[in-house]
C-alpha cells in the first residue's frame, strides 16, 4: 500500500510540474507577441522584408506627404487664395446650401410652389443671403485650418526636401528646383505629368505601394512634384526598422521554443489526464462535474477575458502584468480543457453535456408519459407533437408529410397483422405467432396475445401429460399393490385347505413377506404424498454433512458388502456444514443410497463427491446402473417409475420422488442426470461456516 501511494504521489507531483510548465510556456509565448504587436507596433511580416523601403510603415508615412503636397498646390495654393474663397468648389457650396433650401421650402412663407424652381431659387438667395454667406465663411475657415495643419505637418519632418508645382503655384523648401538635385539623395520620388520615378525600386515591392501609386495618379498632366528623403530622415527610421526586425527574429525563436515546450507538455497531460499509475480506469474530480457545453462556454469566455485584459493592459501601459494575467487565465483554461479530455477518453463527452441531459430527461419524460399513459394520452401527445415538429421543419414540409404518411401506413399494416393473427387463434391454431417488431402498442398487444396462446398450448400439453401420468400412476399403483395382494389371497386359500403344519408354516411366512411388501408400498406412498404437500415439519439447523454421510455408510456397510460395491467418498474439508433438518436429510440420503443398492451394477464403484460452491454445498452421487436406463431423467423422477421397466426389482418407484421433495422443503435443489448407464444425482444445500 505504501509503494502504491508513493507512486501515486510521485505521479501527481509530476503532473503538477508539467501543468505549471505548460501554462508558463503558453504565457511566455503570448508575452513577446504582445510586446511586438503593441509595444513596437510591428508584426512577423517584417522578417520577410529585405529593406526598410519594403516596410508598410514607409509607404504609410510617405503617402500622406504626397497627398498633402498635392492638396497645397492644386487646391489651397496660398492663404490669400483660401480667404478669397478660391479653394471652395461649386459642388461643396451646393451641397451645403441644398439642405438650407429644403428648410426654405418647408418653413418659409416666401416659397411659392406655383413658381418655377429657378424663381424660387432667386427668392431663396435673397432671403437666405446672410446664412449662405455664413456657410461660405465657415467653409473658408475649415480650409484655413486644414491648410495650416498641413503646413505644420510638413514642417515637422526633418530631412524632408520637396518641390511641388501646379500651374503658377509653387510650394518648396528646396534650394534647387532641378530633378537631378533630388535624385542625388538616398531615396526620392519624381513626378512630371505622367512620368513617375521612384527610387529605390524596392519601394514598388511593398504590399502597400498601391496606395502611394493611386495618390500619385491624382496629379494632373502639368503638375510637377519632387520629393527627396535625406539621411537625416531615413537613418533613424531604418535603425528602428532594423531593431524591430531583430526583435521579431529573437521573439520568433523564443516563441518557437516555448510553443514546442507547451505542445510536448500538453501532449503528456493529454496522455496522463484522469489516469493513475498501473490503472486503465478514468478518475474524475469535482471540476470534471461541470457539463462539457458549459465548459466550452467558459473556455470561450476565458479567451474573451484574455483579449480584453491585453487591450486594457495596453491602454493602461501595464505591460509587466501581461505574463501573470495570461498565466492565471491559461491555467484555468487548461484545467477546463483537461476536464473535457477526460470525458473524451471515457467516451462520455456528449452524454456529459447539459444539452444532452435536458433533452434526455425531456425525451424520457415524454416517452414515459407515452408508454405509461392511456391510448388517449398517447394520441393527444401525437396530436400536439406533430404540429410542433411540422412548424419547426417548415422548410422541409414535404418530408414531414411523407414521414407522417409512412408512419400511418405502418400502423395500419400492424393492425391488419394483429387482426389476422387473432382470427387464426380464434380458429384454434394455438401455434400461430403474431410477428410485429418494435415496442409499439400493437407490438405489445401482439406479444400479450402470443403469451396467451403459449399459455394455452402449455396448459393443453400439461393437461395431456397430467392425464397420461394419472393413467400411468393408476396402472403402476394397481400393479404394485395387486401383486402382493394377489399372493396373500392365494396363500390364504392354501392355508385354509392345508393340513400339513410344516407347509402351513411356510405359507404363513410367505403371507407375512407379502404383507410387509404391501405395508412398505403404502408407507412410501403416504410419505411421498406428505412430502410433496409440504405438511412435514422442518427444523433447520447446522448439520455436518460429512459426518452424516460417513455415519450412514457405516450403518449400511452390510448392504454395501452384499452388493460388492466400492464407495469413493471425496470431500475437501473434514467438516462441511449445511443448513438442514438432520432427520429429513438422512431420510433423503437413505433413499438415494437404497436406490443405489437396488439398481447399481454389482461389483461397481459408487462416487460421492462434496464441494463447497460459494454459499452452498454441492453433493454428487454417481453409479453405474445394472439395468439399461432407457428413460429420461424427468420420467425417472415420476412416482412409481423405475429404471427397471420389467418391474422385477423390489423398489416402489417412490424413492427419488420422496428424496427430491425432502430436499426441496429444506430450501435445497435436487437434480438427476443420465448418461447411458451412468446415473448421477446432484444435491445443493445452503452452506454454513
Amino acid at each position: 500500500m505504501d509503494t502504491k501511494w508513493k507512486r501515486f504521489s510521485q505521479a501527481t507531483i509530476t503532473k503538477l510540474i508539467v501543468f505549471i510548465f505548460a501554462v508558463a510556456c503558453f504565457s511566455g509565448a503570448i508575452t513577446p507577441l504582445f510586446d511586438a504587436y503593441v509595444t513596437h507596433s510591428t508584426d512577423f511580416s517584417i522578417l520577410n522584408e529585405d529593406s526598410y523601403y519594403v516596410n508598410s510603415d514607409f509607404i504609410n508615412e510617405i503617402t500622406p506627404i504626397v497627398n498633402n503636397l498635392k492638396k497645397i498646390t492644386s487646391e489651397y495654393q496660398n492663404e490669400d487664395y483660401i480667404v478669397s474663397g478660391g479653394s471652395l468648389s461649386a459642388e461643396e457650396i451646393n451641397h451645403e446650401t441644398e439642405q438650407l433650401f429644403e428648410e426654405f421650402a418647408d418653413t418659409s412663407l416666401s416659397y411659392n410652389p406655383k413658381l418655377s424652381p429657378a424663381e424660387n431659387q432667386v427668392i431663396f438667395q435673397r432671403d437666405y443671403a446672410d446664412r449662405i454667406a455664413r456657410i461660405k465663411d465657415q467653409l473658408i475657415q475649415d480650409d484655413l485650418r486644414d491648410y495650416h495643419s498641413i503646413m505644420r505637418e510638413l514642417g515637422q519632418y526633418k530631412g524632408l526636401v520637396y518641390y511641388a508645382k501646379s500651374g503658377e503655384t509653387v510650394f518648396t523648401n528646396s534650394p534647387s528646383q532641378s530633378a537631378g538635385y533630388f535624385k542625388s539623395f538616398p531615396a526620392y520620388l519624381t513626378l512630371e505629368g505622367y512620368d513617375q520615378n521612384v527610387y529605390p525600386s524596392d519601394i514598388q515591392s511593398s504590399r502597400n505601394y498601391g496606395w502611394l501609386q493611386s495618390t500619385m495618379d491624382e496629379f494632373g498632366h502639368q503638375d510637377i512634384m519632387y520629393l527627396a528623403l535625406t539621411d537625416q530622415f531615413l537613418n533613424p527610421r531604418i535603425s528602428e526598422w532594423k531593431e524591430n526586425k531583430t526583435l521579431m527574429d529573437n521573439s520568433l525563436r523564443q516563441i518557437g521554443w516555448l510553443v514546442m515546450g507547451f505542445f510536448l507538455a500538453f501532449l503528456y497531460l493529454l496522455w496522463v489526464s484522469g489516469r493513475r499509475p498501473g490503472e486503465d480506469k478514468i478518475y474524475f474530480n469535482s471540476l470534471d462535474r461541470i457539463y462539457n457545453d458549459i465548459n466550452l462556454l467558459l473556455c470561450t469566455l476565458l479567451i474573451i477575458a484574455e483579449i480584453g485584459s491585453l487591450v486594457a493592459l495596453q491602454q493602461m501601459k501595464l505591460f509587466e502584468f501581461v505574463f501573470p494575467v495570461t498565466f492565471i487565465i491559461a491555467a484555468m483554461g487548461l484545467l477546463l480543457v483537461l476536464a473535457m479530455v477526460k470525458h473524451l477518453k471515457n467516451r462520455t463527452f456528449l452524454r456529459h453535456t447539459l444539452t444532452y441531459v435536458v433533452f434526455e430527461k425531456l425525451f424520457v419524460f415524454v416517452k414515459d408519459v407515452y408508454h405509461t399513459g392511456s391510448t388517449a394520452v398517447r394520441v393527444i401527445l401525437v396530436v400536439i407533437a406533430y404540429p410542433l415538429i411540422a412548424g419547426l421543419t417548415f422548410f422541409m414540409f414535404p418530408l414531414t408529410i411523407g414521414f407522417a404518411c409512412w408512419l400511418a401506413l405502418k400502423k395500419v399494416k400492424e393492425f391488419n397483422l394483429l387482426q389476422a393473427g387473432v382470427q387464426e387463434v380464434k380458429e384454434g391454431n394455438l401455434n400461430h405467432t403474431i410477428e410485429i417488431p418494435g415496442d409499439s402498442d400493437f407490438a405489445l398487444l401482439a406479444a400479450d396475445i402470443n403469451h396467451i396462446t403459449d399459455g394455452l398450448s402449455q396448459a393443453v400439453a400439461k393437461e395431456v401429460k397430467s392425464e397420461r401420468l394419472k393413467s400411468e400412476l393408476i396402472t403402476n399403483v394397481s400393479h404394485d399393490l395387486r401383486t402382493p395382494l394377489t399372493s396373500i389371497i392365494t396363500y390364504v386359500d392354501l392355508v385354509k385347505q392345508e393340513t400339513d403344519p410344516e407347509k402351513m408354516q411356510e405359507y404363513i411366512e410367505i403371507i407375512d413377506q407379502k404383507a410387509q411388501r404391501l405395508k412398505l408400498l403404502t408407507d412410501d406412498l403416504f410419505e411421498a404424498a406428505k412430502a410433496s404437500s409440504g405438511d412435514m415439519p422442518v427444523n433447520l439447523e447446522k448439520i455436518d454433512i460429512v459426518s452424516l454421510i460417513t455415519q450412514g455408510l457405516g450403518e449400511l456397510d452390510d448392504k454395501v458388502q452384499q452388493q460388492k460395491l466400492e464407495i469413493k467418498l471425496s470431500h475437501p474439508q473434514e467438516k462441511m456444514f449445511v443448513k438442514a433438518d438432520g432427520k429429513l436429510l438422512w431420510r433423503a440420503l437413505e433413499n438415494l443410497l437404497s436406490n443405489i443398492f437396488k439398481y447399481a451394477q454389482e461389483g461397481s464403484r459408487v462416487y460421492i463427491d462434496l464441494e463447497d460452491a460459494d454459499n452452498e454445498v454441492r453433493m454428487t452421487m454417481k453409479n453405474i446402473s445394472a439395468f439399461a436406463l432407457n428413460v429420461s431423467a424427468e420420467e425417472l423422477m415420476e412416482r412409481f417409475k423405475r429404471g427397471d421397466e420389467a418391474r422385477t426389482s423390489q423398489g416402489s418407484g417412490l424413492g427419488l420422488s420422496i428424496a427430491r421433495s425432502l430436499i426441496e422443503i429444506q430450501n435445497g435443489s435436487f437434480q438427476v442426470d443420465i448418461d447411458g448407464d451412468l446415473f448421477k444425482v446432484t444435491l445443493r444445500l445452503e452452506s454454513l461456516a
